[in-house]
């Protein structure tokens, strides 16, 4: 059970991860959200474009300044 705790833990960690070099990338906000949409639509996930907006700003509130 140890062993599937930390591979969930390590997926997490790398979609969090691979979130945030997302929006640490040097391109235009906008177009980072729609890199977003187009991943998580890909994935099977909808969200709504407020939901995206929110999510992009509690990551950026948190990510360490580079």
């Amino acid at each position: 059970m140890k062993g599937l705790e930390f591979v969930l833990a390590f997926l997490g960690g790398a979609a969090v991860g691979a979130i945030v070099g997302l929006l640490m990338a040097p391109e235009k906000g906008e177009d980072t959200r729609a890199r977003i949409v187009r991943f998580l639509k890909e994935k099977g996930i909808s969200l709504k474009k407020e939901d995206i907006d929110e999510l992009v700003k509690k990551i950026e509130n948190n990510a360490p300044v580079a």
